[in-house]
C-alpha cells in the first residue's frame, strides 16, 4: 500500500500561477486577466480585450501597447488595430473600395503606403 494520500481538495504550494497580467504606468496599476479569461472567457484573446477596453476607458493603452494605425490620405477616415495583419486588410479594402491611399504606422514600423490597385 502507498503513503501517497490523494486529497483532491489539497492546495499545494508549489502550484504555478499562471495568470497573465498587465501594468499601466500612467494609471499606476497592475491587472491579472482573470476576468477576462474566466467570465468573459475569451481565452487568447484576453489580453487584446483587456488592453481595447482599457484604451476606451482611459483614452490610452496600457504600457508596452502600441496600436497600427491606418489613415486615409484622402478622407478623415482613421481606424486603430492591435493587430496588423487587421490593419492591413482594413488599408487594403479602404483602399479598394474608394481608391484612396492609405497610410499604415505603427511604433515599431516605418510607415507604409497602400495604394489602391
Amino acid at each position: 500500500m502507498s503513503d501517497r494520500t490523494d486529497d483532491i481538495d489539497q492546495t499545494h504550494s508549489n502550484d504555478i500561477e499562471d495568470t497573465p497580467s498587465v501594468t499601466c504606468s500612467r494609471c499606476d496599476r497592475e491587472w491579472d486577466l482573470s476576468y477576462e479569461l474566466d467570465d468573459l472567457e475569451v481565452g487568447n484573446q484576453s489580453f487584446e480585450q483587456f488592453a481595447l477596453d482599457h484604451m476606451r476607458h482611459t483614452g490610452h493603452f496600457p504600457d508596452g501597447i502600441s496600436p497600427w494605425i491606418v489613415s486615409c490620405r484622402h478622407c478623415p477616415e482613421e481606424e486603430e488595430f492591435l493587430a496588423a495583419s487587421a490593419a492591413q486588410r482594413w488599408s487594403k479594402t479602404h483602399a479598394r473600395h474608394t481608391r484612396h491611399s492609405i497610410e499604415v504606422t505603427h511604433a515599431d514600423e516605418e510607415t507604409t503606403v497602400v495604394s489602391p490597385e
